[in-house]
């Protein structure tokens, strides 16, 4: 009786069915996934008129799949069938050969299937990997020469970006496929006896030896290979002291040659390998030799060799054996993020008194007093009548020339935010194709303020006249007028929009609010653009139905034959979307272009592949204190090249997406324009002036630069070695843990400048210290950027925001004042961002103080602005610009300063609000013993200043508030004149400012 017995238990035949239904619907429903998001993502290119990009990437992706998916399938399947077909056809018996005749049994019959799915899998997952290298290909495609030479191998710069990372990324996927194919090859000879490990005779095959040996050879080949992209990788990686990347005296003359030597080496080694393995004593000896020598020559020529160089060469002398490579790294930086051309003059600044120049001076008048980070509660409480309409968490600044005037603006799309929508208004109807778009685009003055401290609105106004503010005189117009106001493509555009016309041809778009009060009535819109897919037939209502699992596209009678899905909405991701090759600028702004409101973002070229240039992560040189509240953090990328090589701009109303060139000369640019057909990117000579007028320096490009400059502005090695001269970028002034000081928007002329320009600008201060080093602005001047820095002598000590902060809140006279305005508990003070302005021999700072009151919703009102010239000792705090800029004149000619502060300063201490004065007694001053009846008068009409600001603001009578902000003004400072005069203090029941008063 025979006994069959199998290894593995059969599955029953419906077992196998079953199995191969379930797998062909996971294909399916993942193929079927995969298909619609491709498709609909095919849809949205097409609307955007860019399906070259879609095409090219997925063309790309699909061809380095197949190709690489078949070569490392074809190696690894065919060593594998290789050593099958090498298997011995007599095998001495032996215990060990009887236990794997079982595998054998397994194997043998399916044999090619196994090789084939082993293959096949490992094919797959290759492909996979090589799908995420589409860009990397396309530059190695498509990339040209940089016209400049690395200062080690003089090879053209262009090899470094757009070569050599392919070609490890190659080397990697060679040793990857020689390694799998010599542990499956060795899996096979000793399953089939090609390999073993007992009984007598060799242990090895010769067919399997020659076999093992060869691939171990082409190990060793890719490994001399991987020898050669190392002597170029020694100019990418950090090895320069202190801290710089490139190749560095050891390096160049330990590393390079070493390199070099074990090149041979390996070459020699694999040589020996095949010729002694196979020809000449064909056992395993020799070749065991030689990789053993080959591992002791990398030890000691590529480690104890250098390593001895560094401790007994270079150490001893460190500045010496690095100021040439330090010199490299300096001029290699410069050159990759745009420094080199930076131009630096001195400023003489001091810490005299005021000149009687700064009233009449231009840039001081100009200087910002809204702080677009304050300001966007006031413009959402004031410019809307719906409570669905946001701003967003920070508005932007640009410039408009009105009446021949050219002033800074600070803007605002009026867009519709969803999470504000009410319970019945988040129904998908409404959500989807009710509430679809904004209305408008709100500017103010920069440096202009209403009496109730709201800025003065000039544009952007709902549905009829403009409104008159507190203390304002209202616009004629629409200064800044859009002639398309409507906002369907917006930064609080997170959702997908239904448009086109309703059923029965009725509007259904909410347009804007008919009158301005909550209960008024309201326009309705339908959709006139171009923008948004079709999804008029059943079948694309169907796929978005699938691809959004909402079976209200073909259930809802909202969606019919003239609708059109808008979706990617968002300026930063549509732009992303049509060139996934750049990375896009954290803060987007709008502007009216021609009547049209227009996103506006700037696009980078980045590169990591520089040879000596320092490698900086985006993420981390671009965070600030305003990170995350209006501006996009940048991705964590390492990269060690960086250009503003595009200007993009988003239609807000039909969402087109526009790339225009704005680096002519950036070979990676020209390199992904190439790639993508040409025509991608408009030429730079396409830019319209209107459009021109409104590009700004970006702001994430000149926070990195700047953070370089504060090292890289040394350009003598040794100096840089010592790193004497190195600076700091400041923390926040009003709250420094908060992260560092943001750079700042300006309209205005520095020294060494002909004419005014819309600039941004941020001190610097030595490293570990307080004092201001220098300034730093970059502006646009013919279409070209510039970087100028202002450096202060090193023999004055000009104060830095942090100290200027301090002494401002610190001063006596100051200090008193801030007090007043939050002595109640039921208001605060918010400081706006602190300008620094080098005007006449020192520095003028500017630095808004918003009251905001406790109440719920409270929006923040400028009321105050601080203002400081030269040492920090001429400080006041006034009204407004004109007044503050006469009273530090006025200071000047008095002569001397007056005291300065109410306590002892530590400039390393965080700022805080003044504390109030306790009752009957001022700072420095002892407590009176009795209390006037001017001061006591003076108090009262705080108070009934104070009851009277209360009841215009619960009325919403903004004029009101204005006259009663204008009263309380003129108590506080009748008030202040009467307890400086000696008359006393009030009791413990001193006045109080209202809330946000």
């Amino acid at each position: 009786m025979v006994m069959r017995n199998s290894p593995l238990p059969r599955m029953s035949r419906r077992g196998r069915v079953t199995v191969g239904v379930l797998v062909g619907v996971f294909i399916l429903f993942t193929l079927l996934g995969w298909g619609i998001d491709a498709y609909t993502d095919y849809l949205w290119f097409d609307e955007v008129e860019k399906t070259n990009v879609f095409s090219g990437v997925l063309l790309t992706q699909l061809v380095l799949f197949l190709v690489v998916g078949a070569a490392m399938t074809l190696i690894v399947a065919g060593n594998l069938y290789l050593a099958y077909r090498l298997r011995p056809l007599l095998r001495p018996h032996s215990a060990e050969q009887a236990t794997l005749e079982r595998y054998r049994m397994i194997l043998a019959p399916r044999l090619g299937t196994w090789i084939t799915v082993t293959g096949l899998v490992i094919g797959f997952f290759a492909g996979l990997s090589a799908m995420g290298r589409w860009g990397d290909w396309m530059l190695f495609r498509n990339g040209g020469s940089f016209g400049e030479v690395d200062p080690e191998f003089n090879v053209d710069i262009g090899f470094y970006v757009f070569d050599y990372p392919i070609w490890r990324y190659l080397l990697g996927l060679g040793f990857t496929a020689v390694v799998l194919s010599v542990i499956g090859s060795l899996a096979v000879h000793y399953i089939f006896g090609g390999v073993r490990l007992q009984g007598v005779g060799d242990r090895m095959t010769t067919a399997a030896r020659a076999h093992l040996t060869t691939l171990v050879a082409a190990f060793v080949l890719l490994k001399a290979v991987a020898y050669v992209l190392d002597r170029r990788a020694l100019l990418l990686e950090q090895h320069v002291s202190p801290g710089l990347y490139g190749a560095g005296y050891t390096d160049v003359n330990a590393l390079l040659p070493a390199k070099e030597i074990l090149a041979y080496i390996s070459v020699v080694v694999a040589i020996a390998i095949i010729v002694f393995s196979n020809a000449v004593m064909r056992n395993l000896v020799w070749p065991g030799v030689s990789l053993a020598l080959l591992a002791i020559s990398a030890v000691a020529i590529g480690g104890i060799y250098p390593l001895a160089v560094q401790n007994f060469q270079v150490k001893p002398s460190l500045a010496d054996k690095e100021a040439p490579y330090i010199k490299r790294s300096i001029e290699a930086t410069r050159d990759a993020f745009g420094l080199a051309d930076t131009e630096v003059s001195r400023y003489q600044a001091n810490s005299g008194q005021p000149p009687a120049s700064l009233t009449s001076d231009t840039s001081a008048q100009n200087v910002r007093l809204i702080d677009p980070q304050l300001v966007s509660q006031a413009f959402t409480q004031s410019q809307q009548s719906r409570g669905f309409y946001d701003f967003g968490e920070k508005l932007d600044v640009d410039r408009y020339t009105v009446d021949g005037v050219t002033q800074d603006y600070v803007v605002g799309a009026r867009e519709i935010a969803d999470e504000k929508l009410s319970a019945q208004q988040r129904q998908w109807i409404n959500r989807h194709t009710v509430y679809t778009h904004g209305y408008g685009l709100v500017a103010a003055p920069a440096n202009e303020v209403c009496g109730t401290g709201l800025p003065n609105f000039v544009s952007g106004f709902l549905g009829g006249e403009p409104q008159a503010q507190g203390g304002c005189t209202p616009a004629r117009a629409d200064v800044i007028e859009a002639k398309q106001p409507r906002i369907y493509y917006g930064e609080q555009s997170t959702e997908y929009a239904i448009v086109g016309q309703g059923e029965g041809g009725k509007n259904v778009e909410f347009d804007r609010p008919q009158g301005q009060s909550e209960n008024s009535g309201e326009v309705l819109y339908t959709y006139e653009g171009k923008g948004g897919v079709e999804i008029g037939s059943f079948f694309r209502r169907l796929v978005f139905a699938i691809h959004n699992t909402e079976s209200n596209f073909l259930l809802s009678e909202a969606v019919n034959e003239n609708s059109r899905l808008m979706y990617t909405r968002e300026p930063r991701e549509r732009v992303a979307k049509v060139a996934p090759f750049l990375t896009i600028d954290g803060d987007p702004y709008p502007a009216v272009i021609d009547g049209r409101i227009q996103w506006i973002l700037d696009g980078y070229t980045t590169a990591k592949t520089y040879p000596y240039a320092q490698k900086i992560n985006l993420a981390t040189e671009t965070r600030d204190e305003l990170t995350g509240q209006g501006s996009f953090a940048l991705a964590r990328d390492d990269v060690n090249y960086m250009r503003n090589s595009v200007k993009a701009t988003v239609d807000a109303y039909d969402g087109t997406v526009t790339l225009y060139e704005y680096d002519d000369k950036d070979p990676v640019l020209k390199a992904w324009n190439k790639a993508f057909g040409g025509d991608l990117i408009k030429p730079k000579s396409e830019i319209p002036t209107a459009l021109a007028d409104h590009f700004r320096y970006p702001a994430d490009l000149f926070k990195v630069q700047r953070n370089l400059l504060t090292k890289f502005h040394v350009t003598d090695e040794r100096t840089f070695f010592s790193g004497d001269d190195f600076w700091q970028v400041p923390n926040a002034p009003d709250s420094p843990q908060s992260g560092v000081q943001p750079p700042f928007y300006l309209n205005v002329k520095l020294p060494e400048q002909e004419e005014s320009r819309f600039q941004l600008t941020a001190g610097v201060t030595p490293l570990s210290r307080e004092n201001m080093a220098a300034l730093i602005s970059a502006s646009y001047v013919n279409g070209q950027p510039r970087l100028e820095i202002l450096e202060l002598p090193d023999d004055t000590a000009v104060p830095g925001p942090v100290q200027v902060h301090q002494r401002m809140v610190n001063n006596a006279g100051i200090s008193n004042q801030l007090a007043l305005l939050t002595r109640s508990g039921q208001a605060s003070v918010l400081y706006g961002n602190l300008i620094s302005l080098p005007l006449g021999d020192g520095i003028l700072y500017v630095e808004p103080v918003y009251v905001k009151s406790s109440q719920a919703g409270a929006a923040p009102l400028l009321q105050k602005v601080l203002m400081s010239y030269g040492d920090g000792n001429y400080v006041v705090l006034e009204n407004n610009l004109t007044d503050g800029l006469e009273a530090l004149v006025a200071l000047g000619k008095a002569g001397a300063p007056p005291p300065t502060t109410g306590g002892t300063e530590n400039p390393g201490t965080t700022p805080t609000t003044p504390a109030s004065p306790s009752p009957g007694a001022t700072p420095g001053n002892p407590p009176p013993t009795e209390v006037s009846p001017d001061l006591l008068r003076a108090a009262g009409d705080v108070d009934k200043a104070i009851s009277d600001l209360r009841a215009a603001r619960q009325s919403g009578d903004f004029a009101k508030e204005g006259e009663a902000l204008k009263a309380l003004d003129d108590a506080m400072k009748r008030f202040q004149a009467a307890s400086s005069a000696g008359a006393g203090t009030p009791p413990a029941t001193s006045p109080t400012p209202a809330p946000g008063g």
